[in-house]
């Protein structure tokens, strides 16, 4: 049996990922996002188990002394990470997989998954980048700030990545996001089962 795709997907606060990463999983069969683990709080609309599995901090340091990620990181005073258990069930049900991480969890990721594929999104412009971070309103201005300065730093890695995505206009990104995964799923080793039974069927 075939076995999914691992994607990456990384960008720095306010490019955007969380709504393209939403729209491609609505668009394309047999994907999925895989739901991380987290300590902060859920912000307004988020629920447990769906946008993250919501922990405290000992339960999450005791699942990285039991080597339980594949990845995690302490982000904005925050601890995130990604189950092994999760990542592993689904793509040996043959789904392809989603992590939104960031580049420290994406250098993990590749070390450990090295027939990954990652994909960092940006901003159209600084302007644009500080703009949408204002307008989410979930943040204190601090915060907002924080954010504004990391996000150069989170950029600064994007030529650790296969491919960039810049989400200027919301349909051509999701557009090109779309193209990337069927154009792996084209690939030699990610053939479905009904290819590979033609092909038998064809060398018959």
């Amino acid at each position: 049996m075939s076995t999914g795709t691992l994607y990456i997907i990384s960008a720095p606060s306010g490019a955007g990922k969380t709504s393209l990463v939403k729209a491609i999983v609505s668009r394309l069969p047999d994907l999925m996002i895989c739901v991380s683990h987290t300590t902060r709080k859920p912000r307004p609309g988020e629920v447990d188990g769906v946008d993250y599995h919501f922990i405290d901090e000992h339960t999450f340091l005791g699942m990285i002394e039991d080597a339980a990620f594949l990845e995690h990181a302490r982000v904005f005073d925050h601890y995130y990470g990604t189950a092994f258990s999760s990542v592993q069930s689904q793509l040996s049900a043959g789904l392809d997989v989603i992590l939104e991480i960031d580049w420290q969890g994406a250098q993990q990721v590749r070390r450990q998954v090295p027939g990954c594929q990652s994909i960092f999104i940006l901003p159209p412009s600084r302007v644009e980048l500080e703009k949408r971070l204002r307008t989410r309103a979930q943040d204190d201005p601090e915060v907002i700030q924080r954010r504004t300065q990391d996000a150069v730093h989170e950029i600064s890695h994007y030529g650790e990545y296969d491919y960039i995505l810049v989400n200027d206009d919301f349909e051509i990104a999701i557009d090109n996001l779309t193209h990337i995964v069927r154009a792996n799923r084209l690939r030699l080793s990610s053939c479905s089962k009904e290819t590979r039974k033609l092909l038998d069927e064809l060398l018959a």
